[in-house]
This record gives structure tokens, sequence and C-alpha cells, in this order.
């Protein structure tokens, strides 16, 4: 595996690595609920979890359970 000759300055690394970064999160918004979320991300709203526009959980508003 071929190997650097010379050492290469820091100026030089880092003027190499400044195009790397990070992409933005592709974001969407609920069809059923207007809601902009993260994509293949299940999301809260009004305390119901919805994911692909579709309820998962529904939130009742029960009190807490005790132990």
């Amino acid at each position: 595996m071929p190997n650097p000759k010379w050492r290469h300055s820091k100026r030089r690394k880092r003027a190499r690595r400044t195009h790397y970064k990070a992409p933005l999160p592709t974001l969407s918004n609920c069809p059923a609920t207007g809601e902009t979320h993260l994509r293949h991300h299940a999301y809260v709203v009004d305390g119901n979890l919805y994911y692909r526009g579709r309820l998962l959980v529904n939130y009742t508003g029960g009190g807490e359970e005790t132990a």
C-alpha cells in the first residue's frame, strides 16, 4: 500500500476536509396532521404517536399508574 513520501501540513489537510459536511436532515409534512417531522421517524402530535400519516398510539389522557 502506498505511503506519502512527505508529510502534509495541517493547513493542506484541513483545506481538503472543508468540503466534508453533514447533510441536512430531510423533513416532511404529515398529510393527516400537517406537522413537520423527520422522514422515517415516528412523531408525537398532541400526545398521539404518528408514523407515515397513520396513528400508531392513541393518547386517551388517562391517569398515571401506581406501582
